[in-house]
């Protein structure tokens, strides 16, 4: 069976090894909670903030100037450890590309649909991870509940984007193949220099993508400036908190608090982008957020 752990999400995989020390000193005295609960919220304001860029550069050239920005960070960080055997080339390879696809479709479905809807179907990915192959009577429960939420979710009262779905539904994917990927990571590499490197490779793919849907726009300083703000707001500052939060409290109590990440996307998506979604799409959210974590409590009980 597998298990799901979120904190071994591919969004949460270099959260675990990235600035150790200076998070470690900076945000000792903050409590862990409070830690997690910072991260979501980064990351969710950091996506509403790459929607920002979308009329300039297209949700290509967010993409790419994210990954280039965050490439940058985690190689200096990193630099030290930079060295990787030939086997961990191909894993480190697929694990950017596949980075690189994952927020490429998720930059391409909030552009079409909120971004509360976007990222609670995304994530249907690691939910689905989870449920592989298990043999628990209740686990196919959990399922129908994440599905009927997705229902529910396209309950807009008018058109349904169908687009934006379908690349949220391809990220999605991106996310479980990633967890995967990022198991093999582990394995074969050590320290964060192969996440440095594979984040580095996603954005040179990204980077003819972008530059073809931005232009010279790229080059801006305003657009440079929010670049460089999502970059930090949606890895490196999110991924060190929750970072700091892992050494102090149990791994099933940081899955539990990530299965909160939809319902903030969509209070971002509110507050941030003035995205109004109604009840019964609500109704959806909470019950892909009740999914994964029963899915995660459960897991950690077997």
């Amino acid at each position: 069976m597998v298990a799901i752990d979120l904190e071994r999400s591919p969004k949460s995989v270099w959260r675990l090894s990235t600035v150790d020390g200076l998070v470690h000193r900076g945000l000792g005295g903050v409590p862990p909670t409070a830690l997690v609960l910072a991260g979501i919220v980064s990351v969710q304001v950091g996506a509403a903030l790459a929607k920002q860029l979308f009329a300039t550069t297209g949700a290509a050239g967010a993409v790419g100037l994210r990954l280039f920005f965050a490439g940058i960070v985690l190689l200096i960080f990193w630099r030290s450890s930079l060295r990787i055997e030939r086997r961990a080339l191909p894993v480190v390879l697929g694990y950017g590309g596949v980075l690189a696809l994952m927020n490429l479709l998720f930059y391409e479905a909030i552009d079409r649909i909120p971004l509360g809807m976007a990222v609670t179907i995304e994530f249907l990915g690691p939910l689905a991870v989870a449920l592989a192959g298990s043999l628990r009577w209740v686990d196919p429960l959990w399922a129908l509940l994440a599905g009927a939420g997705v229902v529910l979710l396209t309950q807009v009262g008018g058109q349904v984007v169908w687009s934006g779905v379908a690349f949220a539904l391809g990220a999605a994917a991106c996310w479980a193949a990633y967890i995967l990927l990022g198991a093999a990571l582990g394995e074969r590499t050590s320290g964060g220099g192969g996440l440095a490197l594979a984040m580095a490779f996603g954005g040179l793919l990204m980077a003819p993508v972008g530059i073809a849907d931005a232009g010279s726009a790229l080059l801006e300083p305003s657009v440079l400036a929010i670049g460089f703000g999502v970059a930090m707001l949606s890895s490196v500052l999110p991924y060190s908190v929750e970072l700091e939060a892992l050494r102090r409290i149990p791994p099933r109590v940081f899955g539990v608090l990530m299965s909160l990440e939809p319902a903030a996307a969509a209070l971002a998506g509110l507050i941030v982008l003035g995205q109004i979604m109604n009840p019964v799409q609500w109704a959806g959210v909470s019950c892909v957020v009740a999914a994964s974590i029963g899915a995660t409590r459960m897991a950690r009980k077997s």
